[in-house]
């Protein structure tokens, strides 16, 4: 299947050019820019056959039979409604649209269309999230208590440009990073999130967006959620504490694109480390949507995935902006 990018984003050139193509007779040969030149150039630069400033022109190219849409997030919703209509399959960022209710209305058009929805949710497809899943899910430590995310960083230079400045194109930490952790909270509970109460700071890289999040989520088992997320901390480690009934698992440095880590599990026997897969994220991401465009499974992350880690992140803003408990709407998905 050939592929058209929509966005000649940084993401698809570190990340998903590479892993769209690992996939067998897929390939990349068209991108979408906004400028003529930087298109050029781009597909220059990573072998893509055409470039174009054209949206219509990519679409109405019948080879192309799957786009991957990277842009802004105000641009999500409308690009990948046209896409839907002209038959594509779409693997669309995070998050979704700019709202919980518009991503329900991109699932319901791809349902429509009869195409393949998926969410980049990476974090999902990490050796090491799933090593620590498959041990919660054989009951190794036992009935799960409590979780906390702590996803503070420092954003690296060549991203602080919309996410620090354009709240109109999705920017600020919550869209950018408490969607991840909504995600990644959901894989390992297997439930969604009732309600939140959150506080947001605006510090040393704020520009008119917020730059950090803490939030603590009721869940209906009533496991206590607690998250950290920032784009200011130079020094933290990223990672993720699950402490059950017969034991935990605390990983560190696990909230990252590439397949690294470490992960400990303590039990009544004693501490030891935990081993995974070293496979790419992006590459297992890409496998699994392949497989659901031949009609075996679904995405690993699919639009319904993408519409509640979206509605947290809008109870998680709504609550720091209110300092109200918010319940979360999941707009009927």
């Amino acid at each position: 299947m050939d592929w058209g990018l929509i966005g000649a984003s940084t993401i698809a050139a570190e990340h998903m050019i590479g892993a769209i193509r690992a996939q067998k007779g897929h390939e990349v040969t068209s991108v979408l820019s906004s400028g003529a030149d930087r298109g050029a150039s781009y597909a220059a630069i990573h072998g893509i056959k055409t470039s174009t400033t054209s949206l219509e022109e990519i679409l109405a190219d019948d080879q192309i039979g799957a786009v991957y849409i990277s842009t802004t997030n105000e641009k999500h919703l409308s690009q990948a409604l046209a896409a839907f209509a002209a038959g594509k399959h779409v693997m669309c960022e995070k998050p979704l649209a700019m709202s919980a209710a518009d991503a329900a209305t991109m699932v319901k058009a791809a349902a429509e269309a009869g195409v393949v929805l998926g969410t980049n949710h990476h974090l999902r497809s990490a050796g090491t999230h799933l090593a620590m899943k498959q041990l919660i899910t054989d009951g190794v430590i036992g009935e799960v208590l409590s979780l906390r995310v702590f996803h503070a960083g420092l954003l690296p230079e060549h991203l602080r440009g919309w996410r620090l400045s354009d709240p109109a194109a999705g920017g600020g930490v919550i869209p950018d990073l408490v969607v991840h952790d909504a995600d990644t909270v959901r894989f390992y509970l297997d439930e969604d999130p009732k309600s939140v109460v959150a506080m947001e700071s605006h510090g040393s890289m704020s520009q008119g967006v917020e730059d950090g999040a803490m939030s603590v989520w009721k869940m209906p088992s009533g496991v206590q959620v607690m998250t950290h997320e920032s784009f200011t901390h130079p020094f933290s480690q990223s990672g993720l504490e699950i402490y059950g009934t017969k034991g935990s698992l605390v990983a560190r440095n696990v909230m990252t694109q590439l397949p690294v880590g470490e992960i400990t599990l303590t039990t009544a026997a004693g501490s030891q480390p935990v081993t995974y897969s070293d496979h790419g994220l992006y590459d297992r991401t890409m496998a699994q949507f392949a497989a659901a465009i031949d009609g075996k499974g679904q995405p690993s992350a699919t639009g319904v995935d993408g519409v509640k880690s979206l509605a947290v992140a809008e109870a998680v803003k709504q609550a720091a902006v209110s300092g109200q408990a918010t319940k979360v709407d999941y707009c009927g998905v």
